[in-house]
């Protein structure tokens, strides 16, 4: 069994050494856990929706993601609680409930839904694996988003949670 493990750490170490930089892919290293995503992907994708969601909300001074008080300073060993908590906060509150005639901006943001699905299925293996810590500071990070989020009427709520995946994308490009 120490042997199979050892040779999927191996495998995935060369793998993603020579094969993920020439597909544009990229590591995101949470504590323990090393994710393989599409970083360019979901830029590009935030990138095409990111003026007529922000245009939708209005309020810019206002912020769900603080990101000098939620996402900075996590202690790497709960980076990928945190992260997971997150990904499951877009999943199920923001992208499930976000609202608009716009077809071409519907698509989009299913698109990068997915892609949050895809880092799910990632980050699932390193739960099962108990490579992905929990702690106190995880979770009371969590909380205060959560707060800021649930001060707000629902779908403006939903509205500003969506504009600032860009909060988002940054601490991701930045967390190695």
């Amino acid at each position: 069994m120490k042997g199979s493990f050892f040779s999927l750490c191996l495998f995935s170490t060369v793998f993603s050494q020579f094969v993920l930089p020439s597909s544009g892919l990229k590591r995101l290293h949470l504590g323990n856990c090393v994710l393989s995503l599409n970083f360019q992907e979901i830029r590009n994708e935030f990138l095409e929706i990111k003026e007529y969601v922000q245009a939708e909300d209005g309020n810019l001074d206002n912020r769900i993601l603080k990101s000098s008080e939620a996402l900075q300073d996590i202690k790497p060993t709960e980076r990928c609680c945190f992260f997971r908590h997150l990904l499951r906060f877009y999943l199920d509150r923001v992208f499930k409930n976000y609202q608009t005639s716009n077809h071409h901006i519907l698509r989009k943001v299913s698109s990068i839904a997915n892609s949050f699905l895809r880092i799910m299925k990632e980050l699932r293996f390193c739960h099962d694996h108990m490579t992905c810590h929990c702690g106190e500071e995880a979770k009371e990070k969590y909380s205060q988003i959560l707060n800021h989020f649930e001060e707000l009427n629902s779908q403006k709520a939903v509205i500003k949670a969506l504009g600032e995946l860009d909060i988002l994308l940054r601490w991701m490009e930045r967390t190695k």
